[in-house]
């Protein structure tokens, strides 16, 4: 499906390139009532530039003819009454904000970086996540619901040649068991004593809490924001954050003390809008001592010493014993988020999908083997002592209907839906008024019915 979105991806990208203020505008092309400027596609060119992206053939051929593409599926929308989730749109572009001004540093960076003001950014993203879920929708209209029986994905590998076979890549399932080395009360104490200071200072008016929280906040992702987390519901937020923060009332008064898995927090308000908040937090994680992290690698060692005696099974230990809540209800058998995988919802990873510090372990082990004990950081960013076991792997290879059955599939309906879109394109090409300027014609366009004798 990568083909068929492309045109969402330059609709995502479209207000990244600088302003070009020295570049005489005009209109290139007009499909139907819509107009598309010849500005439009040089901040679209600039920006693919500075990213490094390889566009096929001539930019200013490729640009306009995906901007036109857009502006089909658009027109479509209108004539059948199809609409963007506002909900969504806000939510998104709320995420998006946040993420680029985490990036560029402040939001002053990100207005000077545009050349306007935040909330005219925030509005032109709008507008661009608006577009793209009406094309996401208006192309899911034309294509349907893609079934395919058995033959045709048997009549389709039947087709290709051994060079045209896709490649399947080494695949994994592993198991895992965490041990969470103890955190000391004193270290707890200490923490929770620093966080009250904190609160002091911020409710005597002696430091604001954005400085505190770009001085010490240990959450690298809003830090340098002044502990800022942008506008989120409470389905965003994790339980105990939400429940504090949500009843939080006076924006001049910092939250209790409040722990979750990734630390000890507080939490001042800066704005509610209906169902989402806007607030501030500070983070502080314990610190985990040699003295605990050496305690927890010895109690592993003697639990690996029992699975390799068999007293018990890795099945039971990873049940009963370890301190990962994602895996432990399934005997440590970890699953794929990575939601950009083909494996999107199995067991299944590649090499390159794992925790670095997993990675390495697995690419030396035959399937079967436990690991020895092992340190490694959690995704929320704890120090823990870990074994994993290698329950499978499927070595790379030339896909195979007899092993790769729904990767085939996969395939197919894909080249299924870009077929469907394709045709529509071209039909809704015929029907549609279209006039590209003179200097903009002569180009090897992938739909050469844009240009009517």
């Amino acid at each position: 499906m990568r083909k068929i979105l492309t045109v969402f991806i330059l609709a995502c990208c479209s207000y990244w390139g600088m302003a070009q203020d020295n570049v005489i505008d005009e209109i290139v092309w007009v499909v139907g009532d819509d107009a598309i400027l010849r500005s439009d596609v040089e901040t679209q060119r600039l920006y693919l530039q500075q990213e490094g992206q390889r566009l096929d053939g001539d930019p200013y051929c490729f640009i306009p003819e995906q901007m036109a593409i857009q502006k089909l599926y658009l027109n479509q929308a209108k004539i059948d009454s199809i609409t963007a989730n506002e909900n969504s749109v806000i939510q998104t572009v709320d995420q998006w904000m946040n993420m680029a001004v985490n990036q560029i540093g402040s939001r002053e960076k990100l207005e000077e970086y545009f050349g306007k003001k935040f909330s005219e950014i925030k509005e032109e993203r709008k507008e661009i996540v608006r577009e793209q879920q009406i094309v996401q929708q208006m192309q899911q209209e034309i294509v349907g619901e893609v079934k395919l029986t058995p033959s045709e994905v048997r009549r389709y590998f039947s087709q290709l040649s051994q060079d045209s076979l896709p490649n399947i890549p080494t695949t994994v399932e592993v198991q895992i068991i965490t041990m969470e080395p103890k955190i000391p009360f004193e270290e707890t104490d200490a923490i929770k004593a620093r966080l009250r200071d904190f609160t002091e200072q911020i409710n005597s008016g002696k430091m604001e809490f954005s400085t505190l929280a770009r001085l010490y906040s240990e959450d690298p992702g809003s830090a340098a924001r002044g502990g800022e987390l942008g506008f989120m519901s409470k389905t965003q937020l994790l339980p105990e954050f939400a429940n504090v923060a949500f009843n939080l009332k006076d924006p001049k008064r910092v939250s209790q003390i409040v722990q979750t898995e990734y630390g000890y927090h507080i939490i001042q308000l800066i704005e509610k809008r209906g169902d989402r908040i806007n607030c501030r937090h500070i983070l502080l994680r314990p610190r985990v001592s040699d003295t605990e992290l050496t305690e927890a690698m010895a109690r592993m060692d003697s639990l690996y010493n029992d699975l390799k005696a068999e007293k018990f099974t890795f099945d039971e230990a990873a049940t009963f014993l370890s301190y990962d809540k994602d895996t432990r209800n399934n005997k440590g058998l970890m699953v794929n988020q990575d939601y950009e995988s083909s494996h999107m919802g199995t067991p299944k990873f590649e090499m390159q999908e794992l925790p670095q510090e997993i990675g390495k372990i697995v690419y030396e082990m035959e399937v079967g083997d436990i690991s020895k004990p092992f340190t490694m950081l959690t995704d929320k960013q704890k120090e823990v002592v870990a074994i994993v076991k290698l329950r499978a792997r499927v070595e790379g290879h030339k896909a195979n209907l007899a092993d790769d059955y729904q990767a085939l599939k996969s395939i197919v309906e894909a080249r299924k839906k870009e077929e469907l879109l394709n045709d529509w394109i071209i039909e809704k090409q015929r029907s549609t008024y279209v006039r590209i300027s003179e200097g903009w014609r002569n180009c090897d366009f992938k739909y050469p019915g844009w240009v009517k004798e």
